[in-house]
């Protein structure tokens, strides 16, 4: 579990990386949208892991959104709109529209780190 965490905050490193080093931030907007996507996508699939490891497989099909959400409803009211808002910011608005604002960036990494810390916190005690 503890190796699923690594991976969940090294998804996330890698996105901060991204946007620092290539998105070429300028007066509160990233200049390259290409990176911005990327960053995106690595920062979701970094919350992805981490909640795969603590919630396990589903018995058929891929995990999608809905899934995800059920499964979180269940368990914590925070976390699930913390999950919804990951979802939002950083797959739908930043991976796929590319979103250049500084401000939903952070916003949505600041979600993930605190769906991975959640991750870490209940699976440490197991």
């Amino acid at each position: 579990m503890e190796i699923k965490i690594l991976e969940a905050k090294r998804y996330l490193e890698n996105a901060r990386e991204i946007l620092t080093e290539k998105a070429k931030k300028e007066d509160g907007y990233y200049q390259d949208k290409k990176y911005v996507k990327l960053a995106g996508h690595a920062a979701y699939a970094g919350v992805v892991v981490a909640l795969d490891s603590y919630l396990g497989n589903k018995s058929k099909g891929r995990k999608d959104v809905d899934w995800y959400k059920a499964q979180l409803s269940g368990l914590d009211k925070k976390l699930l709109n913390t999950y919804v808002s990951v979802y939002n910011t950083l797959l739908l608005s930043m991976s796929y529209d590319g979103n250049p604002n500084t401000k939903v960036a952070k916003a949505g990494l600041e979600d993930a780190d605190y769906i991975i810390k959640w991750v870490e916190n209940r699976t440490a005690v197991a």
